[in-house]
């Protein structure tokens, strides 16, 4: 049997029955695939290169711990891994202060918020985010992976139907069929989404 006929299942079966060819073969067949997609997103090689490490540990972590579910694809567990690093990297980018030192004027008063959010509203935007992810759940993979490079990655749709392998009107019938899903669902679940 050749090596690509191989299913993504049964080389997890193998690594997880100790043959680390098995993983060498999972990693080698996606590695491209993932590491453009970081790449793209972030726009720094070293980064990506860094990113996409990471994302490959908590793989090998996630599998040796026993806690990898098969629900469905792999290289979608994979790639949402990567996604979840990406935000995780911005988020903490976006708490280190940084101070633009090109004009001879500093002003402090520049660079403080006068006005944060109220606990209550950083809760109901959290419950709001939270609601719309698990919405997102109930889609069907493909509508769900452009829905999240799209709203998440801020791609375009050329791009989208780039990495997904599919037409731009592919793309955008999927997006469009997930906003009419995802709007289905928010009524049958009667979800509130408004501060």
């Amino acid at each position: 049997m050749k090596a690509q006929l191989v299913s993504d299942k049964e080389l997890i079966r193998k690594y997880l029955d100790g043959n680390q060819i098995g993983l060498e073969k999972l990693i080698h067949r996606h590695k491209n695939r993932v590491f453009a997609y970081i790449l793209m997103i972030v726009k720094d090689k070293q980064l990506a290169d860094d990113i996409f490490q990471d994302t490959f540990i908590k793989v090998i972590n996630t599998m040796r711990a026993g806690s990898y579910k098969e629900e469905g694809k792999f290289v979608q567990w994979v790639m949402r891994i990567a996604h979840n690093l990406i935000i995780d990297y911005f988020r903490k980018a976006k708490r280190i202060p940084v101070i633009d030192n090109n004009s001879d004027e500093f002003d402090i008063f520049d660079t403080i918020k006068f006005q944060d959010a109220s606990v209550e509203d950083k809760l109901i935007k959290e419950q709001i985010h939270e609601d719309v992810r698990n919405l997102i759940e109930f889609l069907p993979a493909e509508q769900k992976e452009v829905l999240f490079m799209r709203h998440y990655f801020e791609m375009s749709f050329k791009d989208i139907a780039e990495q997904t392998d599919v037409s731009i009107n592919t793309a955008l019938g999927r997006m469009r069929y997930a906003l009419i899903n995802l709007r289905k669902l928010i009524e049958e679940k009667e979800i509130i989404l408004s501060q």
